[in-house]
């Protein structure tokens, strides 16, 4: 039987995609990675983006609690058009680790010997990580790569007018941020009704079978990256106000 180990911070998103793999696979190993700590995420991102751009990120993550009152009724339906399940599947091995990068999730991985890794949601994986998998190792990104890397790719891509470019991406991982080699990629069309919390379930929705492929594939050894002939550029969340500006410019939510 095929030993496949799922690194993700666990949210509706992930359970999605798990929820897909288990319907194809049966039950997988799970190593759930603990949410970052608000105040050492807000240092880095302090040091790499400045001051200003924090406090508009903050101000937006405060915002998102109003926007998530207005999505529950597209979440509802995104749910049922698409038949997909976002609750924790029980019949899932769970084994918390408080990061990707711990010497606990190493020793895991190498007790568990996965045959393939799937990687949704985590921090960047650093080398003494990926040096100990032995396996293939792939990742779910919500957005197109390399020209969506980073966070919220799927709301850039509409943000910037490039529609065309709403998507989702699996890759292989190395120790850039979604700067692995693409394997599989697949554009969504958002509607009226959809905003920054309800991209993200159609994306889910969308890569599932892109993750069931790229499993499927890299159990039986034929992984084959594509060329993407796209400008590389790397995005973080948005700032309050460039998202209130963006939303009554462009209706883009």
């Amino acid at each position: 039987m095929a030993r496949i180990v799922v690194l993700t911070v666990p949210s509706p998103q992930s359970w999605i995609i798990v929820n897909a793999l288990v319907q194809r696979f049966g039950p997988v190993t799970i190593l759930a990675e603990e949410r970052e700590a608000k105040l050492d995420l807000i240092r880095k991102r302090m040091r790499r983006q400045g001051p200003v751009a924090v406090m508009g990120q903050i101000g937006f993550v405060l915002f998102q609690k109003l926007l998530g009152r207005r999505a529950q009724r597209r979440i509802d339906e995104i749910i049922a058009q698409y038949d997909i399940d976002p609750n924790p599947n029980l019949a899932c091995e769970i084994m918390p680790v408080t990061s990707v990068n711990s010497m606990a999730c190493r020793a895991a991985l190498a007790m568990l010997k996965p045959d393939v890794v799937l990687v949704v949601g985590t921090r960047i994986i650093g080398r003494k990580t990926l040096d100990g998998i032995t396996a293939p190792v792939v990742n779910f990104h919500s957005g197109i790569n390399p020209k969506y890397r980073g966070q919220a790719g799927g709301y850039w891509a509409l943000a910037m007018g490039d529609a065309a470019n709403a998507g989702v991406t699996v890759h292989l991982v190395d120790e850039g941020v979604d700067t692995g080699a693409v394997l599989y990629q697949e554009r969504f069309q958002a509607t009226k009704a959809d905003n920054f919390l309800t991209y993200f379930f159609i994306q889910a929705a969308v890569a599932r079978p892109l993750a069931v492929k790229a499993v499927e594939d890299a159990l039986a050894g034929r992984l084959k990256p594509l060329k993407v002939d796209l400008p590389s550029q790397q995005f973080y969340h948005p700032t309050l106000w460039f998202y209130l500006w963006t939303a009554w410019t462009k209706g883009v939510w």
